[in-house]
């Protein structure tokens, strides 16, 4: 074993550090231990994403998105292809219980067949629902995302031309942000106003 104060080599068996006598014992011991359970925050409970008002959630979401690469023009796909899906899994219904009710519509009162026959129509709504999801996906997705490739391309271009945007600097910084205005301005106004009253 290595003494951690002096980097001596020393001998698993022995208790103290011959060398600089520290305490190897407890170095072991110390190495050996289990690390020490994290502590318990409430801001990684179920409890806290329930408490958290809509404007930090949605935040926390945007964020969280961001981290595993869902862009909105992946989230426009993938609303496309839900839409696919849904718009045929409604026509499968309604072809299903088209023929399904025809096959139960012999066997009933004539009165109940003229009602059991139209119950394909059930199909209808998720296919409708597939074919909002698909125009959606396709014109006001395709809008959405437009909008935001524009802002970022007008972030880059204010970047390129030398503007700095208004934000905080690294904390290993030790730079200062740059101010439109001075905190001593408006004193400096008064201290004039002042000189002029007293030399009148």
């Amino acid at each position: 074993m290595v003494c951690p104060r002096c980097a001596s080599n020393q001998n698993d068996d022995i208790k103290f550090c011959t060398s600089c006598g520290a305490n190897l014992q407890a170095v072991r011991e110390a190495l050996e231990a289990p690390d020490p359970a994290k502590k318990f925050e409430w801001g990684d409970t179920w409890v806290a994403d329930m408490l958290m008002s809509g404007q930090a959630a949605e935040i926390r979401k945007l964020e969280l998105e961001r981290r595993m690469g869902i862009t909105p023009e992946v989230k426009r796909y993938n609303e496309i292809k839900a839409g696919v899906i849904v718009s045929s899994v409604g026509v499968g219904l309604a072809i299903f219980l088209a023929i399904l009710m025809q096959g139960v519509a012999g066997h009933v009162d004539p009165k109940d067949a003229e009602i059991i026959t139209r119950i394909w129509v059930a199909g209808v709504i998720p296919f409708m629902v597939g074919l909002a999801l698909i125009i959606n996906g396709l014109v006001v997705s395709r809008k959405i995302v437009e909008a935001q490739e524009r802002a970022l391309k007008e972030g880059r271009a204010a970047l390129d031309e030398g503007q700095t945007p208004r934000s905080l600097r690294p904390p290993d910084t030790s730079e200062f942000m740059p101010t439109n205005f001075s905190v001593t301005d408006g004193t400096t106004r008064h201290l004039e106003n002042a000189e002029r009253k007293v030399n009148r």
